[in-house]
């Protein structure tokens, strides 16, 4: 029964694939390739399989544990989860800013997507407010974008200022439209993310805003992170993409949030 046997030979190299994540934390295709003598088109679709099933997250070139409620990965990791997804997002919300206006972004690697498709569109006279040294960084050669640096207290973990100082000055400040990258986004709890800081930061961020849109992918949805920044209806709407369930989404929207599937 061959079929019988490559389905049992694709179940144990899962277990195995489980069990080198469980003691290295991160796993590469390239190193399973090696181990398995499998191809990696095969590999990718094991991983794939095990992250339907909440077993790992796919990152670029491999896999890593999930992140816990608390946990926050360090940017140079983050950046490469979803990264094609997180790149389609932050090109449908550059869409929605017009010339002359006000953007605030938060820290993260989606939100820094929005900056670079920003960058790309070259819209006229913009000004974006951060607290984020990955996003300013962005613009640092960008001559028709004007920047308003946030400090106060680095995290280092995501290379952002929180804390008194940040919530003074963003309290001076108004803009046009927020975009908010989450790590958990839950219909009923709402948006959350592990830093207690961030999270307050990020609740005045949206009381200057005229417009909040979360820019999100589906691995967060339905999730539930340490720190509430809001209830889910203080967002106009919602940027994720294709991987998202339908039921989810209709929970989103019956909330009454927009949501754009890119």
């Amino acid at each position: 029964m061959p079929g019988k046997r490559s389905l049992l030979l694709a179940d144990e190299r899962r277990r195995e694939i489980v069990k080198i994540l469980n003691s290295d934390g991160r796993v590469s295709v390239e190193d399973l390739v090696r181990r398995f003598s499998v191809s990696a088109v095969t590999l990718r679709a094991d991983l794939g399989q095990l992250a339907k099933k909440g077993v790992l997250v796919r990152s670029y070139g491999g896999a890593m544990l999930p992140q816990e409620p608390h946990q926050e990965y360090p940017l140079n990791i983050k950046k490469t989860i979803y990264h094609a997804e997180k790149t389609r997002i932050g090109r449908a919300a550059a869409k929605l800013i017009l010339p002359h206006q006000t953007v605030v972004l938060d820290s993260g690697t989606t939100s820094a997507e929005v900056a670079r498709a920003i960058k790309a569109s070259g819209v006229a006279a913009l000004t974006v407010i951060t607290h984020a040294l990955n996003i300013a960084g962005e613009f640092l050669d960008t001559s028709n974008v004007s920047v308003i640096m946030i400090g106060g207290i680095m995290r280092h973990v995501s290379g952002s200022f929180v804390g008194p100082q940040a919530e003074r000055l963003i309290t001076e400040l108004h803009a046009d439209h927020f975009f908010l990258g989450v790590d958990g986004l839950d219909p009923e709890v709402g948006l959350s993310t592990p830093d207690l800081l961030e999270a307050q930061l990020n609740t005045l961020m949206m009381r200057i805003s005229n417009d909040v849109t979360v820019v999100a992918d589906a691995s967060k949805l339905g999730r539930r992170s340490l720190s509430v920044i809001s209830g889910i209806q203080s967002a106009r709407r919602l940027i994720t993409d294709d991987r998202a369930s339908p039921e989810m989404l209709e929970a989103i929207r019956r909330k009454g949030v927009e949501v754009t599937v890119v």
